[in-house]
């Protein structure tokens, strides 16, 4: 394997802004709309304007362009807008996309952003249903005959090989669903607020695809989230602390599908994310042990135990017991599984939080944060600090 040196973003661009709408199941509006209300949202909330903004940068899978969406919340020129694919997967790297445009003076102030009604319009749950002729396309032929039509599914086939190879059954992905739960019956933004559950509950939740139950899945939300990135210059003269990018990175493994990867040679741990966690550490200088919250993509509880492990906050097979432990604060905004999917962005939004002090389940001096984005995917991750 070779050696790259530490890269060089760190600490050059930060988060100024967050702005959301509310996570419902039926919004009511188009997604352009849901996606100038986060947007003009964030900008508020970082006391800009849309004057201000000269870059934009979205999923592949958004539905509003970012020539529309600048038009419709009065933005003017744009001097930089990107996409990324692989849906959740994509979520920390917008932010990577929009640090490197700042840092390298391509942009100025840049606006990351997802909407959807994923609820009340298209239901990425309900599987697939048809395949345009394309590389991907051909990828899945292997996979949808034999009925692996939906992410549960794909996901399925990983954590059932995860239980078999460490001697565990189903019962131990509820700490993830219960931790999660537990931080969003307490944030009122949470689709799921005022409604925490036990182990017992997620035991007796329906199977969706064993050994998935229905609490192992996330939910379906309409929403929109945006995110504003600016200069560490110009972010300590706005209204709000900065959250600092100290790290970013993509990541893509050997052998790498859209969710159903499963010719590896192990199918009990995450890649993708070792790609991810090995440039975070390296490019940081920190450790496991220096990140003090964890906002860890939760579409499907198994992959947050896997991700545990792939960052090295415990070893394999043991990311349950570590949970169960509480031994690093995690989703505290209450994940995609208790507050909203949205891609991960609302995970992008608390570690913004946590760094600011002002989240719902504050961890008390929260200084270096963890995000990270889709699995199963090519992902990405982040890490975020103080300006100090």
């Amino acid at each position: 394997m070779s050696v790259r040196r530490a890269d060089s973003l760190g600490g050059r661009a930060a988060v100024v802004g967050i702005g959301a709408t509310e996570f419902s199941k039926d919004s009511g509006r188009s997604e352009l709309k849901l996606a100038v209300e986060a947007v003009r949202a964030a900008l508020d909330d970082a006391g800009l304007t849309p004057a201000d903004v000269d870059g934009l940068v979205t999923f592949t899978m958004d539905t509003s362009p970012e020539i529309a969406v600048a038009q419709a919340a009065g933005i003017g020129e744009l001097s930089f807008f990107s996409r990324i694919h692989y849906g959740g997967g994509a979520a920390c790297a917008t932010v990577q996309q929009a640090a490197m445009a700042v840092a390298s003076g391509v942009a100025d102030v840049v606006v990351c952003y997802r909407a959807f009604n994923e609820r009340s319009g298209r239901r990425f749950g309900s599987g697939v249903q048809q395949r345009e002729p394309t590389a991907e396309g051909a990828a899945l032929g292997w996979n949808l005959p034999f009925g692996l039509l939906t992410p549960a599914s794909w996901v399925a086939m990983a954590a059932q090989r995860y239980l078999h190879t460490y001697g565990l059954t189903p019962d131990v992905f509820g700490h993830v669903a219960v931790t999660d739960r537990r931080h969003a019956a307490r944030n009122p933004a949470a689709y799921f607020y005022g409604k925490p559950i036990t182990l017992a509950d997620h035991a007796a939740s329906r199977w969706i695809v064993e050994p998935l139950r229905l609490l192992d899945c996330c939910q379906e939300t309409d929403g929109g989230q945006a995110i504003v990135v600016t200069s560490a210059e110009r972010a300590r003269d706005l209204r709000r602390p900065p959250a600092v990018i100290v790290a970013a990175a993509q990541g893509a493994g050997r052998a790498q599908e859209q969710m159903t990867s499963f010719y590896r040679d192990d199918l009990t741990g995450l890649p993708e994310t070792g790609v991810v966690a090995r440039q975070l550490w390296r490019g940081s200088g920190l450790t496991p042990s220096d990140i003090d919250v964890g906002i860890l993509y939760d579409h499907f509880t198994p992959f947050v135990l896997m991700q545990l492990e792939e960052f090295g906050f415990c070893a394999l097979g043991e990311a349950a017991g570590f949970v169960a432990a509480d031994a690093l604060p995690l989703n505290t905004h209450g994940g995609q599984l208790g507050e909203a999917y949205l891609h991960g962005m609302n995970g992008i939004a608390e570690a913004v939080r946590q760094i600011r002090g002002s989240s719902v389940n504050q961890v008390s001096g929260a200084a270096r944060t963890l995000v990270t984005a889709g699995t199963g995917v090519p992902t990405s991750g982040l890490i975020l600090g103080t300006d100090d």
